[in-house]
């Protein structure tokens, strides 16, 4: 007991002392030990409340100082996404602008005469891409983002570093800065995304301008960057470029390899805060070095990762601050509630739980024969591809300990649906234009196209258009690659049959759910 405690003790012994001796009355006496007792107890609280009242205000004081230091690092990190070039320059302001040129004449005459702010707003538009929203976070730490007003200018695409020499570099969210039914919204999957087009038509404006070419004109020769708009061969990059890098990232030279190309469709960044893991197959555990392979050049040597750790530190809590859009469509509520306790019974157990609490996310890997989506991806990365991984930079969180590395996954993981509604198409190659037919199997287009930028409210996701087969000889390639062809290799819309355990009835409630979530 300390001096402060031992002092009020021996007040209290004298001050009782003194009341019994000087009333003769046992009520009295006790009524004034009553008052005397709350008065020593009050005396005694006030120094412990006090100490109590400093350490709220100084967690407080903590808390505020940390939730103001994740503030700056989601600031950081989207700063380092869009106003920090990483890789060489793609291209100069001069070939964006004179890009027009290269399309085919009834693309070009649509805008010949324009001006240049509309020209330009035609080109985002013809590539995927798109202005950069205003970032604010919050007190809590989530990003929340806003377009600019209305301009003359056009502004820097989100996709894109620009720098002041009017360079352009792409960015990771050249993939994850896409749109929600035509609202530029970072973290949503680029469903718009030309690349291989992009690519192509940049070549042929570099050519008639005499400029070099640069990495991706010349790798696209080789590697193909995308067969159908919104989905990239990007998972061929990363293992193409680990494939010149020993375990410590030096460049070393190496035989070619053949890799199996597959197109993929970029996963939502709004689900990064629950997934434990990375990829589809959900091998690599999550951590901001593995965010920085995919600047795996050979201009980047081993220096640039341990130079650039707090850069991706920031990316990283970027990533962490986003979350999915809300619906802003009518919703049954009743028929929602009634589709989320079918929802619970039925695909919560791969697919996790919703609501105020937050839910929950299990990470459920399905293997792959039992889920029965397209395979491609899953063979595509060998065990020898995901353990060169294992045993690289990216894996590692201090010297002589790494991360955990799924080598062998069985199958697939079954993502979060926070946002389901806001990232058509679905399955990981983005082979299903709507959630109707996520839940009718046997509905599923063979042959479709992208047809309005609006959402299908009744069905949920793209309004689309069938065809037959994809028009070969359309002069414009961008049209052509607009045609999503189930037949083709990696592009299988077969698979998570599950749904077929509902009735028509249960489906159309297990859809107005999923708007909710």
């Amino acid at each position: 007991m300390n001096s402060f405690s031992n002092t009020f003790l021996r007040q209290f012994e004298l001050m009782l002392g003194f009341c019994f001796l000087r009333e003769d009355c046992l009520v009295t006496k006790l009524r004034r030990l009553s008052v005397l007792c709350v008065i020593v107890c009050a005396g005694l609280a006030s120094p412990q409340k006090a100490a109590a009242t400093e350490l709220a205000k100084s967690s407080s004081e903590q808390t505020s100082e940390a939730s103001t230091e994740n503030v700056r690092a989601v600031e950081k990190g989207w700063e380092v996404l869009t106003r920090k070039p990483l890789l060489p320059s793609d291209f100069s302001q001069k070939v964006i602008e004179d890009i027009w040129r290269s399309w085919p004449d009834e693309a070009r005459a649509e805008v010949e005469n324009a001006s240049p702010e509309d020209r330009l707003r035609s080109i985002y538009h013809r590539y995927g891409l798109s202005e950069r929203p205003e970032l604010t976070v919050r007190d809590d730490g989530i990003a929340m983002f806003q377009m600019p007003k209305e301009q003359d200018v056009v502004g820097p695409p989100m996709q894109y570093v620009v720098d002041e020499d009017g360079d352009w570099t792409m960015n990771c969210l050249s993939c994850h800065g896409g749109s929600v039914y035509g609202v530029p919204t970072p973290g949503a999957p680029n469903n718009r995304y030309a690349l291989q087009t992009l690519t192509e038509e940049v070549r042929g404006t570099k050519f008639r301008l005499g400029k070099p070419l640069g990495r991706m004109e010349l790798g696209s020769l080789v590697i193909p960057l995308g067969t159908t708009n919104g989905t990239t061969n990007a998972v061929v990059f990363g293992m193409g470029l680990m494939q010149y890098r020993d375990s410590h990232l030096n460049v070393v030279p190496n035989t070619p390899q053949a890799f199996v190309h597959h197109d993929m469709d970029a996963p939502p960044w709004w689900h990064f805060h629950k997934r434990p893991y990375l990829y589809i197959d959900g091998f690599a555990q999550k951590g901001h070095r593995g965010l920085m392979q995919f600047t795996l050049v050979p201009e980047n040597g081993p220096d640039f990762y341990r130079d650039h750790e707090d850069d991706f530190r920031n990316v990283f809590a970027f990533l962490s601050s986003l979350r999915a859009p809300k619906y802003d469509g009518p919703i049954d509520e009743d028929l929602a509630d009634t589709g989320r306790h079918l929802f619970e019974q039925t695909c919560s157990r791969c697919h996790g739980t919703y609501g105020g609490d937050g839910g929950s996310y299990p990470n459920e890997m399905v293997a792959i024969d039992e889920i029965g989506t397209d395979p491609v991806r899953f063979k595509a990365l060998s065990r020898e591809g995901r353990q060169k991984y294992a045993d690289s930079w990216f894996a590692e969180l201090e010297p002589g300990k790494s991360q955990e590395t799924l080598v062998s996954p069985e199958g697939y993981v079954a993502p979060p649906l926070d946002g389901v509604w806001a990232s058509p198409p679905y399955f990981h190659n983005g082979s299903v234009p709507t959630l109707w037919h996520v839940l009718h199997p046997e509905e599923r287009p063979t042959v479709w196209r992208r047809s309005e930028e609006a959402i299908d409210h009744d069905r949920v996701g793209f309004q689309f258009e069938l065809a037959e087969k994809a028009p070969v000889f359309q002069p414009d390639v961008l049209i052509r690659r607009s045609y999503f062809d189930t037949r083709r290799f990696g592009k299988s819309a077969a698979g998570h049959d599950y749904p077929n355990e509902l009735n028509e009835a249960e489906k159309r409630a297990v859809l107005e759910y999923l708007k909710t979530l």
